[in-house]
């Protein structure tokens, strides 16, 4: 090595600004598939904008592309403005999107925009603000400060503060309707449950409250049962979207119609947002768009194999749920598209175009990347 390159490496490692330490102790890998799969979701997005466009009477037929890419832009340089502070700063910048979102929820009946009977958003100019987004990776922070606070302190009622929470989120979530977004909360609610190895007496507490919740949703809520009677009984009522996306997905075969060349995302209200990915698979073919659910899968389980190396018991749990957030979201989209699931309005995790999901998703992979920096003591010995 010469003396120039030499001293460009020791200046490399000696630089201690903030964008080098965050550069040299973040994990890149987890990074660059985050990337990716945002850049895969611009892709998408210009094949299914102008047929949604069209349909929506918009004059500029890429409007929803310039509006994803605006969304993308915010939500990852605010998932790497996240991802540059410490464990304490992310975990209070958690549990702050968690209070604002349940304010904003309080308020919705009354300041809420209805948009098919739902009342979700809150507008501000041009866009909808959907807070349950945030109050899910909220939540999930919440949960796993509360359990690990519970190992040092146990005299704190941290359980049925959790539940407290979680009734009071699932109360404004059904209130709304939104009975996919309370489902997917449930689960998560759950999985931090079961990563923190509780006792089988708290699983059965939860497990009977979710399953006396959805029967309860069933009988008294007259959409939840139209979509489960939709779902067991498609010969007697309208399957109209899942009929498409499944016609969609058998024409598209192994390698694709070609990009530009679908139909179903002229006919699919939902093109570009619930069944993005059966315009993947007529468009692009089964075999990318199994490189698409890879990518998707090799985040998931990047983040927890960072979790069960990770000291900080915190900081296991809170990516450990954050992680099972994403992966089950991809699981509810990808079944509603297979027809193995009703109808939930849930996106494809930095795929699908809708605001409040992207910045809500990127600020999830933000915590995700800041809770697993490498620092001093936050890994096992051995572990890089």
């Amino acid at each position: 090595m010469n003396t120039a390159s030499s001293l460009m490496f020791t200046g490399s490692r000696t630089n201690r600004s903030l964008l080098m330490e965050w550069w040299r102790s973040v994990d890149r890998i987890t990074l660059g598939i985050l990337l990716a799969l945002i850049v895969a979701g611009l892709i998408l997005s210009m094949a299914a904008s102008p047929a949604a466009a069209f349909r929506l009477g918009k004059d500029e037929p890429f409007f929803f592309l310039y509006r994803h890419g605006v969304f993308a832009l915010l939500g990852i340089s605010g998932a790497i403005i996240v991802s540059m502070m410490n464990v304490a700063y992310a975990r209070r910048l958690g549990l702050l999107a968690l209070l604002c979102a349940i304010l904003v929820l309080a308020v919705l009946p009354f300041l809420g925009h209805e948009v098919k009977g739902a009342t979700r958003w809150i507008r501000f100019g041009g866009f909808g603000l959907q807070p349950s987004e945030f109050a899910k990776p909220g939540f999930i922070v919440l949960a796993a400060w509360m359990f690990s606070v519970r190992k040092t302190s146990p005299e704190i009622p941290g359980i049925p503060i959790l539940f407290g929470i979680y009734a009071l989120l699932v109360f404004f979530l059904i209130r709304q309707p939104d009975f996919g977004q309370s489902f997917l909360l449930t689960l998560c609610f759950g999985a931090v449950f079961f990563f923190a190895g509780l006792s089988l007496g708290w699983m059965l507490v939860l497990s009977g409250v979710s399953i006396a919740g959805a029967i309860g949703a069933y009988t008294i809520l007259p959409h939840v049962r139209d979509r489960v009677d939709r779902f067991l009984n498609p010969e007697t009522s309208d399957t109209f979207q899942t009929d498409m996306a499944l016609e969609a997905m058998a024409n598209g075969g192994i390698f694709g119609r070609g990009p530009g060349e679908g139909a179903v995302k002229f006919k699919l209200p939902d093109a570009h947002t619930d069944f993005i990915f059966a315009v993947t698979v007529e468009e692009f073919g089964f075999l990318l768009s199994m490189c698409l659910i890879l990518l998707l899968a090799a985040f998931v389980a990047r983040a927890f194999r960072n979790a069960l190396h990770l000291n900080d018991y915190f900081s296991q749990l809170a990516t450990a749920g954050l992680a099972t957030m994403i992966g089950v979201q991809t699981m509810i989209n990808l079944a509603v598209n297979l027809n193995m699931a009703p109808p939930k309005g849930m996106t494809l995790p930095f795929i699908s175009y809708g605001g409040s999901s992207m910045l809500a998703l990127c600020f999830s992979a933000g915590l995700i990347l800041a809770f697993t920096r490498k620092r001093p003591g936050a890994y096992g010995f051995g572990v890089k």
